[in-house]
């Protein structure tokens, strides 16, 4: 990606699509050029949070809602260090801030930052053609001259495809850290981070829980060092054929039978770990207003999403596993994909969405309940 470090309204812009199709509009946050793959998200609000996910690490973002920056850009709700999108395309971006929290405007924010962004394109058009060719390498042009669009397509033709890609060491920390417990400390958690969001060791610390974070290349004797109650295996960026390492490693706590939770990437972890295959979804689930069923409950929970691939495991029987029989806990309304999974036999289960509700709701909050009660298990 190169930028320069100005902000320009009227400067024009182009969005490229691997497929040829291309939208004209002006510059939004720094001018330059970024590449990625270009995905949608459906949530209204939280857009800070959406753009430092580590989770959307080479994805160029369209955000389906039509009005984008209301609220500004504030201190206190990153998700990480950065923003970690590649590029960001709205509609109608707001003029003016408007929050008592605001410290300066998401243009300026993305101009610091040096994000090329676009607006003033018909995110609408945009995200139905998406859904219709699915998920697709994207670029964003800006600046007073471009290139021809042939020259612009071809560029964007040679990008690498997100099918295959290996990105969760690239956000992952590379020095272990803690969290501590918020009040007394009743459990020890080893916190895989494939791409952590800062929200999700909170509210394991609001539990009581004290999260010691370590890199994705975190060994077995790296996570029983810490002497853990449980083992948590968070989101990430890429393709979940490409871990094989963090496949190993939690490979290595199933057969210790520790308690294990994952989110997201952790969920797709799961699946590989358990024998289940994975494969990429054609526009994946983006946003915090996606309908899952708990199928242990039979509640419907709507929930924040951020995924391209999936677990390819049976809806309509429990499997046989290496570490015993597990079924499908959870699955989207929308499409029937695998949402969830939980061993019968031993204290591990994972969800393909988000459950700390940064930004999102809250209806998927018990999940670390539901991790402490098997953290109280294995003790008693």
């Amino acid at each position: 990606m190169t930028t320069s470090t100005r902000g320009a309204s009227k400067v024009p812009a182009v969005l490229v699509l691997e497929d040829g199709r291309i939208f004209r509009g002006r510059a939004y946050g720094a001018v330059g050029e970024t590449f990625g793959e270009a995905v949608f998200s459906t949530g209204m609000t939280g857009y800070q949070e959406t753009l430092t996910d580590p989770s959307y690490d080479r994805q160029i973002v369209v955000a389906t809602a039509p009005q984008i920056g209301n609220t500004g850009w504030n201190d206190e709700d990153d998700e990480s260090s950065r923003i970690w999108v590649s590029g960001y395309v709205v509609r109608d971006p707001a003029r003016i801030p408007s929050n008592w929290r605001a410290k300066r405007s998401l243009d300026a924010e993305l101009v610091a930052q040096n994000i090329v962004g676009i607006s003033g394109i018909d995110t609408r058009a945009l995200t139905r053609h998406l859904r219709e060719s699915g998920s697709m390498r994207s670029g964003i042009f800006s600046g007073e001259t471009l290139p021809a669009d042939a020259e612009l397509v071809e560029r964007v033709q040679a990008q690498p495809q997100m099918k295959g890609a290996s990105l969760y060491e690239e956000v992952a920390t590379k020095e272990a850290y803690v969290v501590p417990a918020i009040g007394e400390k009743r459990f020890t958690v080893a916190a895989i981070d494939l791409g952590i969001k800062g929200m999700t060791p909170h509210r394991m610390a609001e539990r009581g829980i004290e999260v010691h974070v370590l890199p994705a290349t975190a060994t077995e004797e790296d996570v029983y060092a810490v002497a853990p109650d449980g083992v948590f295996f968070s989101n990430g960026p890429g393709d979940p054929a490409t871990a094989d390492g963090p496949v190993a490693l939690m490979t290595a706590v199933l057969k210790r039978k520790t308690p294990l939770f994952g989110i997201c990437f952790g969920n797709q972890i799961l699946g590989r770990a358990l024998g289940f295959g994975t494969y990429k979804l054609k526009y994946g689930h983006r946003g915090i207003n996606q309908p899952v069923q708990d199928r242990t409950t039979g509640k419907v929970e709507v929930t924040a999403h951020n995924h391209g691939f999936a677990v390819d495991a049976p809806l309509d029987k429990a499997a046989e596993t290496p570490f015993g029989r597990a079924e499908v806990s959870h699955v989207c309304l929308n499409d029937d994909v695998v949402e969830g999974l939980q061993l019968l036999d031993q204290p591990a289960f994972s969800v393909q969405y988000h459950p700390e509700a940064a930004a999102g709701p809250h209806d998927a909050a018990y999940l670390f309940d539901r991790f402490v009660t098997l953290m109280e298990g294995q003790r008693a």
